[in-house]
């Protein structure tokens, strides 16, 4: 290449780095391109209304208030009286129709509620996990003690069972916005296992939550050896109170309720135990349990989809999910 441009040339890029200059030191008013000596060409930076930042805004961000997502009381199973009690009864959905990718964010995910709108109120330093049972050695860690054993970083879906279509349903979202993905991380439960010295005759575990009703299901232990994971992280951050601070029990591809919240204990035995969850989901037999175990894939189409407007005539990217209980996240189409 010849050392030396034409003129225009020359200007036309030293226009280029004064506006890049200007951008990258915060100047803000009309830049003014000297490109060609017969044109006055201008043009301004964005110019709408700022936005004052706070010392709130800036330690912990907010999203913009044009985008108004939030979560939906489930509607088409409930009755209309507690329908009417929002975050009360029933499950609370993700709005599956605005999500953007293949996982929610914390906010808006997905959850079931249990006592009204209370949730457990867990000081991290006070919580324990107690592992026992048949063990060599029963544990009691700390949440420090967690944090010291290897991590992971997984995507995996919660859903409850009844996520699925019926005829009283139209539209997606009532079908399916009791389910989402999101990146969970903590140690492996086989991990904890192994270290407690899980004895070989051991064929279940029961994971016991910390709400007042507590939550407690048995499971078999070769999931817990598989791919159950304590959870102390959700998207990056710790795990939000109401899917279950400071710890949760995530198996994935298993039924939502056996995802237990504000997990406490672990209890390993040599046969299934009946046991009652916090919905009343009792399980008297180990058929029973099998029910609530993995289910095939599914899948939706998010947009468009049932009473949605598109604003004009045209073309549209049809977009939607398909997820798995045995794949390791949802896949975006």
């Amino acid at each position: 290449m010849g050392s030396k441009l034409p003129s225009s040339r020359r200007e036309l890029l030293k226009g280029g780095a004064l506006a890049v200059g200007a951008v990258a030191s915060g100047a803000i008013g009309k830049l003014v391109t000297p490109a060609k000596a017969d044109t006055t060409t201008s043009f301004a930076l964005n110019e709408a209304p700022m936005i004052a930042s706070t010392d709130a805004t800036i330690a912990y961000g907010v999203r913009s208030h044009y985008v108004t997502s939030v979560r939906i009381q489930e509607a088409e199973r409930a009755t209309p009286a507690n329908y009417t009690d929002f975050g009360l009864t029933d499950h609370i959905y993700t709005p599956v129709a605005d999500q953007v990718g293949s996982f929610a964010p914390s906010s808006l995910h997905y959850f079931a509620t249990t006592k009204g709108s209370f949730v457990p109120d867990i000081d991290p330093a006070q919580h324990t996990l107690t592992i026992q049972g048949m063990v060599n050695n029963p544990k009691i860690y700390t949440l420090a003690d967690l944090k010291r054993f290897p991590s992971v970083s997984r995507f995996h879906f919660v859903e409850c069972s009844a996520n699925s279509h019926n005829a009283n349903q139209k539209t997606a979202q009532a079908a399916h916005g009791a389910h989402s993905n999101a990146e969970w991380t903590g140690v492996l439960l086989s991990t904890l296992l192994k270290d407690a010295g899980l004895k070989p005759t051991a064929g279940w575990f029961i994971a016991e939550g910390a709400e007042e009703v507590k939550g407690a299901d048995t499971m078999p232990i070769g999931k817990a050896m598989d791919d159950a994971l304590v959870a102390y992280g959700m998207n990056g951050e710790p795990v939000r109170p109401q899917n279950g601070y400071p710890l949760r029990l995530v198996v994935p591809g298993y039924e939502g309720i056996r995802n237990v919240k504000w997990l406490r204990r672990i209890n390993v035995t040599d046969q299934y135990m009946l046991s009652m969850d916090d919905f009343g989901h009792l399980r008297r037999t180990e058929a029973a349990a099998a029910l609530g175990q993995s289910w095939g894939p599914k899948s939706i189409i998010q947009y468009p989809s049932g009473s949605m407007k598109l604003p004009e005539k045209g073309w549209y990217e049809i977009a939607g999910l398909a997820w798995s209980a045995r794949a390791p996240s949802p896949r975006w189409k």
